[in-house]
């Protein structure tokens, strides 16, 4: 399949194109200067995999949670390429994005993002299975699910701070904790084309990133 995708939910932003068996992918650690970034980015990953907009299967992003900008610049990006190619966009969670290439492992997976506030955005995953859905958690919740568990993984941009800080509450034996170094577009790539063989419908036009939490301006207007 031919395929654009792009993790912009944290402060590394991923593009990447996909020709059928050709992939071309992009990693920018550019803090929040993602917008000036992003659709040269686009235009560059698109050029080098032999692309154009017109040609795409499907497109694929981050949906959230994450970066209130970050996730509205994907967004924007690839909404221009559905509707100038009536294109199907496929949205993906991005904590489920990060636990997918360790699911198949024989032990839970935590997967996690800064939420500051002393939380975090987490989903616990084992297997198949969701023992915690994606939410804004204080830690002791998380930790709660992982309790009686003797093993464990952590993934997600921010696995090492959630495992220093869970220090006081852990019981696990053995905790694995991921570096943040994997493609995550291929991740996107790989359940975009799950949903499409399920026949899971792309997003609506009028879907957009979803938050989990309000953000500071909107917390500041109902305070």
């Amino acid at each position: 399949m031919k395929a654009l995708a792009i993790d912009s939910a944290v402060t590394r932003l991923s593009v990447a194109a996909k020709n059928d068996d050709k992939t071309v992918s992009a990693v920018y650690d550019i803090g929040m200067k993602q917008s000036e970034t992003i659709l040269p980015a686009v235009d560059y990953v698109l050029s080098k995999a032999g692309l154009m907009p017109s040609e795409l299967d499907y497109t694929a992003l981050c949906e959230g949670p994450g970066s209130f900008t970050g996730l509205r610049l994907a967004f924007a990006a690839l909404k221009a390429v559905e509707h100038a190619g009536n294109v199907p966009l496929y949205g993906i969670p991005t904590l489920e994005t990060y636990a997918q290439p360790y699911r198949k492992l024989p032990l839970p997976v935590v997967s996690v993002v800064d939420a500051k506030k002393d939380k975090f955005y987490a989903a616990v995953y084992d297997g198949e299975k969701e023992l915690l859905p994606a939410g804004d958690y204080e830690i002791a919740r998380i930790t709660d699910v992982l309790k009686d568990r003797k093993e464990l993984l952590i993934c997600g941009p921010d696995a090492g701070m959630f495992a220093e800080r869970t220090a006081e509450f852990r019981t696990t034996e053995k905790m694995y904790v991921m570096p943040f170094t994997e493609v995550t577009t291929d991740a996107l790539f790989a359940l975009a084309e799950e949903r499409i063989a399920r026949n899971v419908p792309p997003l609506k036009d009028f879907d957009g990133p979803v938050y989990l939490r309000a953000s500071e301006a909107e917390e500041h207007i109902t305070a």
